[in-house]
């Protein structure tokens, strides 16, 4: 059964979505708190927090929200954006986060990325690959990479990398249905990954279809917000949600 994720991305505080990540075309949802505590309540129990700040930045900048979610949820929380540095890496834990989502700096420094590799372990370090025609994006998706993304992931595969959140960059926040082909690619070149599809759900039955095609978890964020999900169909799909029943 494919594990549901929802995502929280965050500007200025507030939980927002852009729509191809552009900054430019956001779209706010309100508080993130109140919002990952309504997430919590509904049963989810696995959270994807992205610091947009921060990956425009370039370093941490809004590690409150973490801290907050964290110290006032259960929410098993993965974190992303901005983590460029021994310390955001370290921050970022010490803010409560379970797993840190690097993208970047596995493109610019990638012997930096190989040592909180080791340090953290496999189970804690989840490789970003974004994707936009065919290569890897970095800083907040405001530069490609010459990367291409099955040899990008081939590296750290043999390197020990077990989870992989790829996203679509042109699918994001479109609401146009995921990137199927593409995640059936790299499952079907790396079938032992966790890979977390990302970008241009919908619907339940992209879920579904997501499921069908054998990847393993999904994260989602607009579909929830735009009301596009019904809640029970995520029932019918992921009985182990338990408060919904």
């Amino acid at each position: 059964m494919i594990e549901l994720i929802p995502a929280i991305d965050i500007i200025n505080g507030q939980c927002v979505r852009l729509t191809k990540g552009d900054y430019n075309q956001k779209s706010v949802y309100g508080n993130p708190l109140d919002m990952a505590r309504e997430f919590e309540h509904i049963g989810f129990r696995r959270l994807h927090i992205v610091d947009l700040d921060g990956a425009k930045s370039k370093h941490i900048v809004n590690d409150f929200v973490l801290r907050d979610i964290a110290s006032s949820t259960h929410l098993i929380i993965d974190f992303g954006g901005g983590i460029k540095t021994d310390d955001d890496v370290q921050k970022a834990f010490d803010c409560g986060a379970s797993m840190v989502t690097v993208g970047s700096i596995a493109v610019t420094d990638p012997d930096r990325f190989m040592g909180w590799l080791e340090k953290y372990g496999a189970e804690h370090i989840i490789l970003g690959a974004d994707v936009r025609n065919g290569k890897i994006s970095i800083n907040g998706w405001k530069e490609d990479s010459t990367e291409d993304l099955l040899p990008f992931l081939q590296k750290y595969v043999e390197a020990g990398v077990r989870n992989v959140l790829c996203t679509e960059i042109s699918k994001d926040g479109t609401l146009t249905g995921p990137a199927i082909k593409l995640y059936r690619q790299v499952m079907d070149t790396y079938p032992q990954l966790h890979l977390i599809a990302s970008g241009g759900v919908s619907c339940i039955n992209d879920i579904k279809a997501l499921d069908a095609a054998g990847i393993p978890a999904v994260v989602f964020g607009k579909a929830i917000y735009e009301g596009r999900i019904d809640l029970k169909d995520l029932i019918e799909l992921c009985p182990s949600i338990p408060e919904l029943k």
